[in-house]
C-alpha cells in the first residue's frame, strides 16, 4: 500500500507489461504532462524496450492515414501480432489535448486488447510530433506492443520529422494531391522507406505512381542501399494492404540484415538524449534567474556591446 496520493511505478509499469490498458494510458498521460515521475517511469521501462518495430505513416491531410492506420492494423493483427498505435492530432487551442481523435476513425479495433490507440495532441509543435512521442513509443514498446505505428499530423514540409523517431517511414499520397515535383518540394522524397498512392481507385493513381517512380529513380542511391517501393492501395476497401504490409516486413528485415536499424536506433537516441538535456538546461536557467540573464545579454546584443557567440558563452558559463 503507498499513501494517498502517491504513485507506486514499479507496479504501474508492471501492470502496463501485463497489457492492462489503463496503466498504459496512466503511463502515456505522465509522459504528456511532463510528471516529476518520468524520469522513474524511463528506468523502470529500460530493461524492456527495443523489441516493437516502430511505423510512421506521413502524408498531407487528405490522403487518407487514418483510414490507412486502420486496414494496417487489421492486417497486423490477421498476424498475430500486437499493436500500438499513436495518433497525433492538432491540438485545441484551449484544452492542449487531440482535436480531431483518430480513435473515432479506428472504431474497429475499440474492443481488441492487443490493440492500443492512443490520440495525442501536437500541442502546437511544428514537426508534425508531440514532444512527448519517443517517450510514449517506449512505453508501448515495453508494455508488448510487436508494432508501434506512429500517424502524424500532416503538416506540410514540417511532417518529415516522422523520418528520425520511425524505424521505417510510410509515405502516403492521393491522386489529385499534387505532382511529383510538389512531392520532391515537400521533402518526402528525402525520408520514406515505403510509398503508397491510396485512393487508387480514383482517375490519375496510374500517373501519380508513375511519376513519383521516377523522381525516386533519379535520386542517387549509394550501393546495397535500400530502394523505395511504390504501391497503390485503396485503404477504405483493404485494397493493397497485404502488399502493403509485406513491403513493410521486407524493409524491417533489410533493416536488420544491413545494420540501419542499430544506426537508425542510435541516431534516434542521441537525439533524444540531447533534447533532455537541453531541456533541463533551460529548466537550470530559469530556476538560477536565467531568464533575467537571457533578457539582459540579449538588450547587449541589440546595443553592440556584445556578438550573439559571447553573449552565448557567457550565457553557458553562468549555468
Amino acid at each position: 500500500m503507498t499513501r494517498r496520493g502517491a504513485l507506486a511505478v514499479p507496479d504501474l509499469v508492471a501492470r502496463a507489461r501485463g497489457g492492462e490498458a489503463a496503466a498504459v494510458a496512466r503511463l502515456i498521460t505522465l509522459v504528456e504532462d511532463a510528471s516529476p515521475h518520468l524520469r522513474e517511469v524511463m528506468a523502470a521501462l529500460r530493461e524492456h524496450v527495443g523489441r516493437a518495430h516502430v511505423l510512421g505513416i506521413t502524408g498531407a491531410p487528405g490522403v487518407g492515414k487514418s483510414t490507412s492506420t486502420n486496414a494496417l492494423v487489421s492486417a497486423l493483427r490477421r498476424a498475430g501480432k500486437r499493436v500500438g498505435v499513436l495518433a497525433i492530432d492538432p491540438s485545441s487551442p484551449f484544452s492542449g489535448g487531440a482535436l480531431l481523435g483518430d480513435r473515432v476513425r479506428m472504431g474497429d479495433h475499440a474492443l481488441d486488447k492487443d490493440v492500443y490507440i492512443r490520440s495525442m495532441g501536437a500541442r502546437g509543435h511544428l514537426g508534425g510530433l508531440a514532444w512527448s512521442t519517443p517517450q510514449a513509443v517506449r512505453v508501448l514498446d515495453a508494455a508488448g506492443c510487436d508494432v508501434v505505428i506512429v500517424e502524424t499530423v500532416g503538416v506540410g514540409q514540417s511532417e518529415v520529422e516522422v523520418a528520425g523517431l520511425a524505424d521505417t517511414t510510410l509515405v502516403l499520397l492521393a491522386p489529385g494531391m499534387g505532382d511529383g515535383i510538389q512531392a520532391a518540394k515537400a521533402g518526402i522524397l528525402e525520408i520514406g522507406d515505403v510509398y503508397a498512392v491510396n485512393k487508387a481507385d480514383r482517375e490519375g493513381a496510374d500517373r501519380t505512381r508513375r511519376e513519383l517512380r521516377t523522381m525516386l529513380t533519379m535520386a542517387e542511391r549509394r550501393d546495397g542501399a535500400w530502394r523505395p517501393p511504390v504501391l497503390q492501395t485503396v485503404a477504405s476497401t483493404g485494397q493493397g494492404i497485404e502488399e502493403l504490409l509485406a513491403e513493410i516486413d521486407r524493409h524491417a528485415a533489410w533493416l536488420g540484415e544491413s545494420g540501419e536499424l542499430t544506426r537508425r536506433r542510435t541516431a534516434r537516441a542521441r537525439r533524444e538524449v540531447e533534447a533532455i538535456a537541453l531541456d533541463a538546461l533551460r529548466e537550470r536557467w530559469g530556476q538560477a534567474g536565467g531568464d533575467a540573464d537571457l533578457d539582459r545579454l540579449a538588450g547587449r546584443v541589440v546595443s553592440g556591446d556584445v556578438d550573439p557567440y559571447a553573449a552565448a558563452d557567457e550565457l553557458l558559463a553562468q549555468g
